[in-house]
C-alpha cells in the first residue's frame, strides 16, 4: 500500500478546509508553495532578514498575516513556525527572527537559490482602514516590531498619521527601518525611554495628544497584556498581534487556542480567527 507523502496529506487536508467553508477566513485563500531563498542578511543583533520570491504571497499579503514555515525537510524541527510578513515588494516578500533555537538556526543558514517550504499568507490582518481614526499608534515589543513596516505602508497609502512606539532590551537590538515618527524604550537605558514600551505610551498620553488614535500592537504576551488594561481604561481603540506557536496555521490542529471575552464561543483560534485580535474581544 502507497503512503502518501507529508506534501500530498498537507495539499489534501488544504482542499478538504477550503470545502468546508470558502469564506470563513482570509487563511482559506493560502496555499502551499516552494519558495527560493533570495538573501538572508542580519538587520540587528542576533536578528536577521530572509527574503524570499513569490508572486503571489508578495502581491497578496496585508499587514498583520503571517506564513508558517517548514524550517528543514528532516523531522526535526517537526512543527512549522509561524513568522510575520514583514514587507513585500514586488514579487519579493521578508520575514524577520531571532535565532534562539534550531529552526531558526536553520533559516539563518539558508543560501540564495534553496527552497522554502511556506503556506500563507495566513490569518486575519489589521483593520487599518477604520474611517472614525485618524492617528496610529503602532507599538512593536522585541520582534513585535515584524508587521509594522507593511502597516506603516498601507496607513500612509490611507493618509493616516503613523506614529510609531517600540521596544527592545538594548539599543543595538532596535529595528526602525520603514517606519515613522519612531520613539523608542529600552530596558537598559541605552537609548530613548528607560523602561518598558507601556511605560513610555503612559508617558506620551497619545489619547490627549493626537487626534482620533487607534493602537496597532504587537509583542510578547506580558506587554500585551499591561497595554490592554491601559487601552481600556482610556478607551482607546486597539488591535493586537498575537504572538505564539501555530502548528498548521489554518486551524486544524486546534493548538493556539485564545480566551474570548464572549460567553458563548469562549475560545478563538490565533491561526484562523487572529492572529490579530480587538483588544476589547480578548482574555490574555
Amino acid at each position: 500500500m502507497e503512503v502518501p507523502s507529508r506534501k500530498k496529506s498537507l495539499t489534501t487536508l488544504l482542499q478538504q478546509k477550503r470545502k468546508t467553508n470558502e469564506s470563513a477566513s482570509p487563511s482559506l485563500q493560502m496555499t502551499q508553495e516552494f519558495c527560493p531563498v533570495k538573501t538572508v542578511e542580519q538587520l540587528a543583533e542576533n536578528v536577521f532578514v530572509l527574503t524570499f520570491l513569490s508572486d503571489r504571497i508578495a502581491q497578496s499579503a496585508s499587514a498583520g498575516q503571517f506564513v508558517n514555515i517548514k524550517t528543514d525537510e528532516g523531522i526535526e524541527p517537526l512543527l512549522r513556525r509561524p513568522f510575520s510578513l514583514y514587507t513585500t515588494q514586488g514579487n519579493l516578500a521578508q520575514i524577520i527572527f531571532n535565532v534562539i533555537g534550531k529552526g531558526t538556526a536553520v533559516l539563518r543558514n539558508k543560501r540564495a537559490g534553496e527552497m522554502l517550504d511556506v503556506l500563507g499568507p495566513l490569518g486575519v490582518p489589521f483593520t487599518l482602514n477604520s474611517p472614525s481614526h485618524d492617528t496610529a499608534i503602532l507599538v512593536g515589543g522585541g520582534m513585535g516590531v515584524a508587521p509594522m513596516p507593511m502597516a506603516t505602508r498601507e496607513l500612509i497609502r490611507l493618509g493616516k498619521k503613523v506614529v510609531t512606539i517600540l521596544g527592545a532590551r538594548t539599543a543595538s537590538m532596535v529595528i526602525e527601518a520603514h517606519l515613522r515618527d519612531v520613539h523608542v524604550a529600552t530596558d537598559d537605558g541605552s537609548r530613548g525611554f528607560h523602561g518598558n514600551v507601556v511605560d513610555l505610551i503612559k508617558q506620551m498620553a497619545p489619547r490627549g495628544k493626537y487626534s482620533n488614535p487607534k493602537v496597532f500592537a504587537c509583542g510578547p504576551t506580558q506587554m500585551l497584556k499591561a497595554l490592554q488594561a491601559y487601552v481600556l481604561e482610556n478607551e482607546m481603540d486597539c488591535e493586537a498581534s498575537l504572538e505564539g506557536p501555530m502548528g498548521c496555521g489554518f486551524g486544524i490542529c486546534q493548538g493556539c487556542p485564545v480566551e474570548l471575552v464572549d460567553a458563548e464561543k469562549k475560545y478563538g483560534l490565533m491561526c484562523k480567527d487572529g492572529p490579530t485580535f480587538d483588544m476589547k474581544k480578548i482574555r490574555l
